[in-house]
């Protein structure tokens, strides 16, 4: 993106417009990356008066210095003819701002909630109308810029994946990413002992989360093997080849209960891992006490 009279050797690519000095973004003759407004420095974040964790909320001169920053990421995908298809969209933003309240006190700021990337890595899906993939090369090179912007004035980066599809590209990036120097790490939305797609475990989410927009009378089973079991098959041919339906899972006995009680774990498996902050070499960030994989419902 060329604006203005930029000059050719200026680096769009690690966001520097006019050569400003490293670490800062530089408007005028003020330094907005260590928000400094007048004589003061700010640290609150703040809409009409209340603490809000919403970084599409706030104005710059609000955004606290040195924040942790999470960035929902899911997918625009199928999920059976029952389900909406910003399904992994809707659970990836729910975790993370309820993982920014339980970290929010009186006194501190809450973890701040980017607006949350809609399309992901969906290939697997492509035979389904409706569904729309950016891929693996352009969903790398989007979390790799952004990481490197919001490093500009962040401390910290957690993205929180609620796509299966996503995980590789994930790895990839964020393995880049921490070898550049920048604290960023990801972490999954995943329900202990789940089906792989669309099935009870996702129904129960979205009754609990946005129950209007759920479509029972039109849920149907679909193949129920393990993902393990299903995986090489996906792979190779697609999820349409597998489940006509595109269901991976069974959504009978899904309810609102159990939805509310898989994504308080979830974000209770968040926090501990965010605070632990132990991440491998690919940047996921491990969990200090995983819960037992259950032995069956």
């Amino acid at each position: 993106m060329v604006m203005g009279d930029m000059a050719a050797g200026d680096m769009v690519g690690s966001h520097m417009v006019g050569k400003p000095m490293a670490g800062h973004h530089v408007v005028g003759n003020s330094t907005v990356g260590h928000h400094v407004v007048g004589n003061h420095t700010t640290s609150n974040h703040t809409v009409g008066g209340t603490m809000t964790s919403a970084l599409a909320d706030a104005v710059w001169p609000a955004v606290p210095s040195g924040a942790l920053v999470l960035v929902p990421v899911g997918s625009t995908e199928q999920h059976g003819p029952h389900l909406p298809l910003d399904t992994d969209t809707v659970v990836a933003r729910a975790v993370a701002r309820r993982t920014a309240d339980a970290f929010t006190t009186p006194t501190h700021a809450p973890p701040l909630v980017a607006p949350a990337l809609a399309y992901g890595a969906s290939g697997e899906h492509a035979d389904f109308p409706g569904t729309a993939s950016i891929g693996h090369v352009a969903l790398r090179a989007v979390i790799v810029e952004l990481t490197r912007s919001l490093s500009l004035w962040a401390d910290r980066i957690v993205f929180v994946n609620g796509h299966g599809g996503n995980t590789a590209t994930l790895d990839r990036a964020l393995a880049q990413l921490r070898a550049e120097g920048h604290d960023a790490v990801w972490t999954g939305c995943e329900v202990p002992g789940g089906d792989a797609h669309a099935g009870r475990a996702e129904t129960s989410l979205l009754l609990h989360l946005e129950p209007g927009r759920v479509r029972l009378d039109d849920a149907v089973a679909g193949d129920a093997r393990p993902l393990s079991v299903l995986l090489p098959e996906l792979t190779a041919r697609g999820v349409r080849a597998v489940s006509p339906s595109g269901v991976l899972g069974d959504p009978a006995g899904a309810s609102a209960e159990e939805g509310r009680g898989s994504l308080d774990a979830m974000v209770s498996a968040t926090v501990r891992r965010i605070t632990a902050w132990d991440a491998d070499d690919r940047g996921r960030l491990a969990d200090p006490d995983p819960l037992p994989e259950p032995a069956g419902r």
